[in-house]
C-alpha cells in the first residue's frame, strides 16, 4: 500500500513538473512575440500581392515615409535660428574687474595698454561672445543664423559675426598695438575677463523648432473611397507599398483599442499553448523515454522557445533577416543527443511558433523545414568535426535552391528577383558552423553525452585508458575484447555500438587499486590462496567501488560510471561462494558478502556489456575451443544471467538476447580458432 501510494505522488509530481514546463514556454514565448494589431496583410516592395483586389473603403492620406519626413525636417532645420539672450551685465562686470585688477598698470607695460584692453574687450562684449563648446556644436549643426534678443528686440546675426570665448581671446591680439607685446600680456590672463555674455534660450528655441517642424505635412496625398489600390499578382512597387502602409497605419489610429490588443495576445496564447501540448502528447505516447527525464525534456522546451524569442526580438526591431538565423541547430542538436524523429518533430514545433511573428510564412515554413531535413539526414552521427562543416554547406546549398524554386513559381522576371537574399543563407550557413562548439555547452547544461565526447573518451593512450594499460594490462585486453563483442552485438540489434564499446573500455578500471587480485593480470601466483574466502570476495567486489570513485575523480559522464555499477549487477562472486559453502556445509551462510552493490542494467547497452563481460571472462576457461563447447559456453552464461532477473529493469528482449548469442559464439569462434601444424621438410 505504500509503494502503491508513493508511485502516486511521484506520477503527480512529474505531471505537475512538465505542466509548470509547458506554462512557463508558453508564457516566455507569448512575451516575446511582437504586437502588430495594425498589421492586417503581408507584403514587401518586389514581391507580388498575394491577396484579392484591395480596395479603399475609407477616404485615408498617403503618409510620407520616414525617410521623406526626416529629409524634409533637414532642409528646414538649416534655415533654424536658435535664440540668444543678450547679457549686458557681463562686460560691464569683466571689465571693471579688468580694471580693478590692473589699476597699477600692466608690469612692464606704459598705462595706455589698460585703455587698450579695456576697449579690446568692450568691442568683443557689444559683438557677443557664446560658450566655446555651445558655439562649436551649433556651428557642426551648420547653423549659420543666430537670433540675439536686446530687451523687447530680436535681431538676427550671422554666426560667424559673432565669438566664442576661445576666437573672442585671440582677436585681442590681432590689434597691432597689443600683439607686439603678446608676451608679457599672456601673463595676465586675460582669458579670465572673457565670459559669455550671450546665453541660450532653450523654451523659446525649443518653440521655435517645434513649430518650424509641425509645418511640414505628415501625407503627401489622398485615396479616395472606392479606389482600387492593387489586384492579385501584382508586384509592389515603392508607391503602393506607401499607400498599404498608410492604411495599417490609419486603421490603426482609428479603431486600435485595448480589446483589440487583448484579442491579440489571446489569439496568440492559444496557438502557442496548442503548439507545445502536441509536441508534449508526442513525448508522452512516443518518447516516454525522453519524457520521464527532467535534463531530456529541459533541453527539448529550451530548444523550442530559444529560437522563437530570438524571431520575435529581430521582428521587433527590424534587426536584420530571419533567415540568417541557423533553426537547423535544433535539429541537428536533438539528432545527435536523441533521434531523428523528435528532431524533426521539434524543429517543425519549434519553425510553426516562429511563424507568428515572421511575415512570409509559406516560404519561411518550406525553407526552414527543407534546411532541417538536411541537417537531420547531413548528421546521422556526429564523429568528426569536417561533418559539422559538410552540414553547414547543405543547408546553405539547400535552402537558397529551395529559396530559387519558390522564385521561380512566382515570378520567372531574374532581374527583379531578391538575390540579397542568398547572401543570408551564406551567413546562415557559417552561423551553423557554431552547433560544434556550442554543442559542448548543450552536453554540460544538460547532462548529455555526444559521439564526438565518447571518441575522446575511448582513445586508449590518455587518463584512466593509458593507466590501466600499464597498470592491469591483462584487465586493459580483457576490456578491449569486451568493448569489441559488446559492439558487435549493438550493431546487430540497434543499440548504441559506441556507448556500450566506451563503457566497455572504462568497466574494470577499479582493477587498478589492486591488480594482482584477478587473474587476467597474474603471472603463475595466486595471492587469494593465502587469504579467507570473504576477503578474497571483498578485493573482488571492490574494483566495482573502486572503480566509482576513479571515474569520479576523472569527472566522467554518469552514462560512463552506470557501466561500471552495472556491469555485475546484483550478482555474485560465485567461485568464492561456492568455495565457501563447501567448506561449510552445515553453517547458514549470509551471501551478502559475496554480493555486487550493482544495481542491475537499466539499459539495454548495459545488459550487453554484461553478458559481453560474462563471456568473454569464462572463455578463458575452456579447456578444448571446439564449436560445441563454446556455443555450450555461451548458452549457460546468458540464460544463467536471465534466470536470475538481471535483466528485468532494462528493455532489453528476447529477440536481442538469441542475437547476442549467436554474434558472441561467431567471433569467439573466430578469436579461438585452431591454427593447423605446419609439417616439417624431410632431411
Amino acid at each position: 500500500m505504500y509503494r502503491i501510494e508513493k508511485s502516486r505522488k511521484h506520477f503527480w509530481r512529474n505531471m505537475f513538473t512538465r505542466m509548470a514546463l509547458v506554462l512557463v514556454t508558453v508564457a516566455v514565448i507569448v512575451w516575446s512575440l511582437p504586437r502588430n494589431e495594425s498589421q492586417r496583410f503581408r507584403y514587401d516592395v518586389g514581391k507580388p500581392w498575394m491577396y484579392g483586389s484591395f480596395i479603399a473603403k475609407f477616404d485615408f492620406p498617403i503618409y510620407k515615409t520616414d525617410e521623406t519626413i526626416k529629409a524634409q525636417e533637414d532642409s528646414l532645420l538649416q534655415t533654424y535660428q536658435p535664440y540668444y539672450n543678450y547679457d549686458k551685465t557681463v562686460e560691464k562686470k569683466q571689465v571693471n574687474k579688468f580694471l580693478s585688477d590692473f589699476h597699477d598698470g600692466i608690469p612692464g607695460l606704459p598705462h595706455q595698454y589698460i585703455d587698450i584692453i579695456a576697449k579690446q574687450l568692450h568691442r568683443l562684449y557689444q559683438t557677443g561672445i557664446m560658450d566655446t563648446p555651445e558655439y562649436n556644436e551649433i556651428y557642426r549643426d551648420s547653423t549659420s543664423l543666430v537670433r540675439v534678443v536686446i530687451g523687447n528686440n530680436a535681431q538676427t546675426m550671422p554666426l560667424d559675426e559673432i565669438y566664442s570665448t576661445l576666437s573672442a581671446y585671440e582677436q585681442i591680439f590681432l590689434d597691432d598695438v597689443v600683439a607686439q607685446q603678446r608676451p608679457l600680456l599672456q601673463r595676465c590672463n586675460l582669458n579670465n575677463y572673457i565670459e559669455p555674455n550671450l546665453i541660450y534660450d532653450k523654451e523659446r528655441s525649443l518653440t521655435e523648432r517645434n513649430d518650424l517642424l509641425s509645418s511640414i505635412p505628415p501625407a503627401s496625398g489622398m485615396v479616395m473611397s472606392g479606389q482600387k489600390v492593387i489586384d492579385r499578382g501584382d508586384i509592389v512597387d515603392e508607391y503602393t507599398y506607401r499607400v498599404l502602409n498608410s492604411f495599417e497605419r490609419e486603421i490603426k489610429r482609428r479603431s486600435a483599442t485595448q480589446n483589440e490588443i487583448t484579442s491579440t495576445i489571446i489569439g496568440q496564447i492559444i496557438l502557442v499553448t496548442f503548439m507545445v501540448t502536441l509536441f508534449t502528447i508526442y513525448l508522452a505516447l512516443f518518447r516516454r523515454d525522453y519524457f520521464n527525464k527532467p535534463r531530456s525534456i529541459a533541453m527539448l522546451y529550451s530548444l523550442i522557445t530559444f529560437f522563437p524569442v530570438i524571431v520575435a526580438i529581430m521582428m521587433r526591431h527590424n534587426f536584420m533577416s530571419v533567415y540568417i538565423v541557423p533553426f537547423a541547430m535544433v535539429p541537428m542538436f536533438v539528432r545527435v543527443f536523441m533521434d531523428s524523429r523528435t528532431a524533426f518533430i521539434s524543429h517543425v514545433t519549434m519553425l510553426l511558433i516562429c511563424t507568428i511573428a515572421v511575415r512570409y510564412q509559406y516560404e519561411f515554413i518550406i525553407i526552414q523545414i527543407v534546411a532541417g531535413l538536411i541537417a537531420i539526414y547531413s548528421l546521422r552521427e556526429l564523429t568528426r568535426r569536417a561533418q559539422v562543416f559538410k552540414t553547414g554547406i547543405l543547408v546553405a546549398m539547400g535552402s537558397a535552391l529551395v529559396y530559387l524554386a519558390l522564385q521561380m513559381i512566382q515570378d520567372n522576371d531574374f532581374t527583379i528577383m531578391d538575390h540579397d537574399m542568398y547572401y543570408h543563407f551564406v551567413v546562415n550557413g557559417v552561423l551553423l558552423l557554431l552547433a560544434y562548439p556550442l554543442m559542448y555547452i548543450v552536453e554540460k547544461m544538460f547532462g548529455f553525452v555526444s559521439s564526438v565526447t565518447l571518441f575522446e573518451l575511448s582513445n586508449t593512450n590518455r587518463g584512466l585508458l593509458r593507466n590501466l594499460s600499464e597498470i592491469a594490462p591483462g584487465t586493459f585486453q580483457h576490456s578491449i575484447t569486451v568493448g569489441n563483442l559488446a559492439a558487435e552485438i549493438a550493431n546487430k540489434i540497434g543499440a548504441n555500438s559506441l556507448l556500450v564499446r566506451t563503457g566497455a573500455l572504462y568497466h574494470d578500471i577499479g582493477k587498478m587499486a589492486d591488480p594482482v587480485f584477478f587473474t587476467e593480470n597474474q603471472a603463475g601466483v595466486n595471492p587469494h590462496d593465502h587469504l579467507d574466502y570473504k576477503e578474497s570476495a571483498r578485493i573482488i567486489i571492490n574494483h566495482v567501488t573502486e572503480g566509482v570513485k576513479m571515474a569520479e575523480r576523472e569527472n566522467l559522464p554518469t552514462i560512463i560510471r552506470d557501466f561500471i555499477v552495472t556491469h555485475h549487477g546484483t550478482g555474485m562472486t560465485k567461485f568464492f561462494y561456492i568455495k565457501y559453502k563447501n567448506e561449510h556445509p552445515d553453517e547458514e551462510i549470509d551471501p551478502k558478502p559475496f554480493e555486487y552493490p550493482g544495481p542491475n542494467p537499466f539499459t539495454r547497452e548495459q545488459a550487453i556489456l554484461m553478458i559481453a563481460d560474462g563471456v568473454e571472462a569464462a572463455s578463458r576457461s575452456i579447456a578444448e575451443y571446439t564449436e560445441e563447447n563454446i556455443a555450450t559456453l555461451v548458452n549457460k552464461i546468458i540464460d544463467s544471467d536471465v534466470v536470475d532477473g538481471y535483466f528485468k529493469d532494462c528493455p532489453i528482449t528476447f529477440r536481442d538476447i538469441a542475437l547476442a548469442k549467436v554474434v558472441l559464439i561467431e567471433r569467439l569462434k573466430a578469436i579461438y580458432h585452431t591454427r593447423i601444424s605446419y609439417p616439417e621438410a624431410k632431411k
